[in-house]
């Protein structure tokens, strides 16, 4: 087939916004409980609602009806929203934030703590209770909410452990006589430094003797679980990369192993609750998930020996884990396939789907697949990225013409973007834009040295970062220099917002719930990271004119090129202000400027209509900079 030249950016593509909001059901926190296999579904077309699934004989069913909404909003990021044991299921319900529990069908109130959010729920089922973060705002005269880990039993909530900034990750033994825990205080993020607790429990329930096992400022420890032999496993980075520990002997908090050994990483930034990267299968094996270079991959690990042997999968990203004896489930993604809850047999090695009508809406022919990219940035450093070339089996360009680039910018900042296939970036190389990914340093999966690297650097490296990316590829002669692009949300719309006003490189920008104002954000944002600047850019107020000097908002005189702004009217992490003012800023000086505000959206879009509105707003947007029609025609 002779395919139809059309100008680059234009192309027609049956990769839709619509198509793009459907496919953006969200997968998280799977939990197995005997055959059965539970996950969260995040559906934009019920307003964004997380709903409880699970697949038990082959047969799929929710089972939390409307309105029930299983979300948690401690530190507003959330997670850890449900637990399930035998059948039972306990909940943290978006509304009112307090703890439901379903049982056989119905479903009861457990707590009623009005001012007080509940995450990172574990159930006890040797004492018959839950164990559970709270975040409690019920005190106007405290400058920020009290987070405690704290017992819930028979309705009834007592406090574990108080004192420190944040608590996380609670992990019950096996047998229920030990319990471990992490903290941390301000201004350390969890990636930057935590302390590993471990406490036992009497017969009455009662914990004992609560004792730091892990305290160490330079490091960060992740996911503490326990073996069923007894042992206390977690991952933390002495040496640089996240890698898997062993406590060998409770009694002795000073016996600690390392399990395995590899330049690779094996935990996550805990943005949120709950987050798994390794599970037990055996006496003597874990299931882990691997990054390398950015690209992850699962491995079987020898407790006894640290042998690393890979396991073959059609993916490059995993989240999720969960398992019990002889199977492991998880939410996996791959170049060609978007997030699928899937199950692996440890024995003979079979994959099984647990998703039904998980087809591609498209053929394969449409999907652009990532290239990992390394290129040279600012003091004779590196940053990575994945390229996206444009890619349409029915379009090609017109002869002789580059492609317009997009260059995303991941949020975070402290985070990173993966290689799994998005239909968010095929929207975009499916209409003969090339999209850029970049892992900007300051991003996760590279090991420690390179996630510190934006240290009192954030405005500089990240922006350096995107801009060199964006240079590399006009010097490979794969884009139109003259029509580059970049987007981003929340941090990475900051970076969005940076690059456009204190560079010239980028001739149009779309910032989504980004950041124009430092000092505006660290005098009003939530308590999880209300010090997080301290380390990316300075301590406030001490350091105010580093803070001036970085702010997009003080230097629009800069700022020359076209903005879209699309920003959540209830944002509680970027206030809607911050869009309001840079806008107004930009009006006002003659630029051209759009702003979308919407009502009902926080910090991250869930609605299927705001993610379908976003999305063509934003062609259009640079359809009208790149003079195009987003029809499949030169604009006049």
């Amino acid at each position: 087939m002779v395919k139809e030249q059309q100008t680059c950016g234009s192309w027609q593509s049956s990769i839709t916004a619509e198509m793009v909001a459907g496919s953006s059901v969200r997968y998280a926190d799977v939990q197995l409980d005997g055959d059965a296999v539970y996950w969260l579904e995040g559906r934009p077309q019920e307003q964004g609602r997380n709903v409880i699934v699970r697949r038990q004989d082959g047969a799929l069913q929710d089972l939390l009806p409307a309105p029930y909404n299983a979300r948690s909003r401690v530190h507003e990021y959330g997670g850890g929203a449900y637990v399930v044991f035998a059948g039972d299921i306990w909940f943290v319900n978006d509304s009112d934030q307090q703890v439901y529990h379903l049982h056989e069908g119905q479903i009861s109130q457990l707590t009623h703590q009005t001012e007080c959010r509940f995450a990172d729920l574990q159930y006890d089922q040797h004492h018959e209770c839950l164990y559970a973060i709270r975040e409690d705002h019920h005190d106007e005269s405290r400058k920020e909410p009290l987070n405690e880990l704290v017992k819930i039993q028979g309705g009834e909530v007592s406090v574990i452990a108080s004192g420190d900034d944040f608590y996380a990750s609670p992990a019950l033994s096996h047998d229920g006589r030990w319990l471990a825990w992490l903290s941390w205080n301000h201004p350390d993020m969890p990636w930057d430094s935590t302390t590993l607790w471990l406490a036992k429990i009497s017969a009455d329930g009662n914990i004992v003797s609560p004792r730091q096992v892990l305290a160490d400022s330079r490091q960060s420890v992740f996911q503490p679980t326990w073996s069923v032999d007894g042992h206390l496993y977690f991952v933390a980075d002495p040496d640089d990369w996240w890698m898997l520990y062993r406590l060998n002997d409770c009694d002795d908090c000073q016996s600690i192993d390392q399990v395995c050994d590899v330049q690779a990483e094996m935990g996550l930034p805990q943005w949120q609750f709950g987050m798994r990267c390794y599970v037990f299968q055996g006496d003597n094996q874990v299931i882990a998930s691997l990054c390398e270079q950015g690209l992850w991959r699962l491995v079987k690990i020898s407790t006894i020996t640290g042998e690393i042997e890979p396991i073959t999968l059609p993916y490059n990203d995993f989240t999720s884990l969960a398992a019990n004896q002889g199977m492991v489930a998880m939410i996996a993604a791959g170049s060609d396939r978007s997030d699928e809850v899937v199950t692996l047999n440890s024995a003979d090695g079979q994959l099984n789907l647990c998703l039904e009508h998980h087809e591609l809406p498209i053929d394969s022919a449409w999907i652009s697949v990532a290239q990992p990219v390394c290129f040279e940035t600012s003091d004779n450093d590196v940053a990575y990225g994945f390229y996206y070339p444009p890619n349409n089996p029915e379009v090609t360009s017109n002869e002789g013409e580059l492609p317009p680039l997009l260059v995303m910018t991941h949020g975070g900042p402290t985070g990173a973007t993966s290689a799994s296939l998005s239909l968010r970036t095929q929207f975009w190389t499916s209409r003969g834009f090339a999209v850029l990914d970049v892992n900007y340093r300051g991003s996760t999966g590279y090991g420690r040295a390179y996630r510190e690297k934006l240290k009192g650097k954030w405005g500089i490296y990240d922006v350096d970062d995107v801009v060199a990316g964006a240079n590399y590829l006009v010097a490979q002669g794969k884009v139109d220099a003259q029509r580059l692009a970049i987007r981003g949300g929340s941090a990475g719309g900051y970076t969005t917002l940076a690059a456009l006003t204190f560079t010239d490189v980028f001739a149009a920008g779309a910032s989504y719930y980004g950041i124009g104002d430092l000092k505006s954000l660290v005098e009003d944002t939530h308590k999880f990271e209300a010090r997080y600047l301290d380390r990316l850019v300075g301590v406030y107020p001490q350091d105010s004119e580093i803070y001036a000097d970085r702010s997009p908002l003080n230097h629009v005189d800069q700022l020359s090129c076209p903005v879209i702004f699309l920003q959540g009217e209830e944002d509680k992490v970027v206030p809607p202000q911050q869009a309001e003012r840079m806008a107004d800023a930009l009006q006002k000086k003659g630029v051209t400027v759009e702003l979308r505000m919407f009502a009902g959206e926080q910090h991250g879009f869930r609605r299927a209509e705001t993610i379908i509105e976003t999305l063509n707003a934003e062609l259009a947007f640079y359809g009208q900079v790149f003079k195009f029609n987003v029809n499949g025609r030169m604009s006049p």
